[in-house]
């Protein structure tokens, strides 16, 4: 009897479990990542319950790159984007190739050769009906068997959305349970409010192509892009937080930085 009590006793004191997020956190005039932040400068709410944040940790890893391009009638316009997203991959990055429309297609499988990225995006041909959601479901089921580092898509488009069969859920639920981050850069304000949501539920950021070259710093918009891409803060957090459940961060004081997370286990 002493023993049993002794046991349920020692049970009451373990700590609870603890599991880690994705977070990256934004500021939105200058497109630059925020590194310096601590462990109680984020609050991380579970329907609007708070939860314990043990630690958070600032730190910059390699990325596999899926460049998933429009090949809407007005996708063109962006493919001087993407060819400059295959110039700053570094040399240990890998990058595949898909286009979209209704359907995902890879062109090119993961690859660290820009010559071999370059040709690819070459054989993008334009004029289809842009439906990003289907194309980026299609994009993640399956196409990520090859990857090796942190699963990321640089979503490339003009910024419209055609009928997807699919809702914007669906897809951050399927980006959660292959752990990939969605990026769009985008040409048009039109999807703003649906790559706010694809970026913020899965650990990601968006970007305008014109605020990015309004906030000129002396850098190209690909290198800043990447500059968020590969810069990410991981929490742990007390408990045990569910893919489907809803988690929201933001960063104590500062309601106007851009903050996205996803939960990694």
């Amino acid at each position: 009897m002493m023993r049993l009590l002794l046991i349920v006793m020692a049970a009451a004191f373990v700590s609870p479990a603890a599991m880690r997020m994705l977070v990256t956190v934004v500021e939105p005039k200058t497109g630059k990542p925020i590194e310096n932040l601590k462990a109680e400068d984020f609050l991380v709410l579970e329907d609007k319950l708070p939860r314990r944040v043990e630690a958070a940790e600032f730190s910059r890893k390699p990325i596999d790159v899926m460049l998933l391009v429009d090949t809407s009638l007005v996708g063109g316009m962006v493919q001087p984007v993407a060819s400059s997203l295959i110039g700053e991959l570094k040399d240990k990055e890998q990058m595949a190739v898909v286009s979209f429309d209704s359907s995902a297609e890879m062109i090119q499988d993961f690859t660290s050769s820009r010559q071999l990225l370059e040709a690819a995006l070459g054989k993008v041909r334009y004029g289809n009906s842009p439906k990003v959601l289907d194309g980026l479901f299609a994009a993640m089921d399956g196409g990520f068997d090859h990857s090796t580092f942190r699963r990321v898509i640089l979503l490339v488009t003009a910024g419209l959305e055609g009928p997807s069969r699919l809702h914007e859920r669906e897809i951050i639920r399927l980006a959660r349970k292959n752990g990939v981050s969605i990026y769009p850069v985008y040409a048009s304000g039109s999807g703003r409010s649906l790559f706010e949501t694809l970026a913020r539920g899965t650990g990601g950021a968006s970007f305008l192509l014109r605020e990015l070259q309004k906030s000129a710093t002396g850098s190209s918009p690909a290198s800043r892009i990447y500059d968020v891409v590969r810069g990410n803060y991981t929490l742990t957090i007390t408990g045990n937080l569910g893919l489907g459940e809803k988690v929201k961060v933001e960063i104590k004081g500062q309601p106007k930085l851009l903050t996205s997370a996803m939960p990694v286990d």
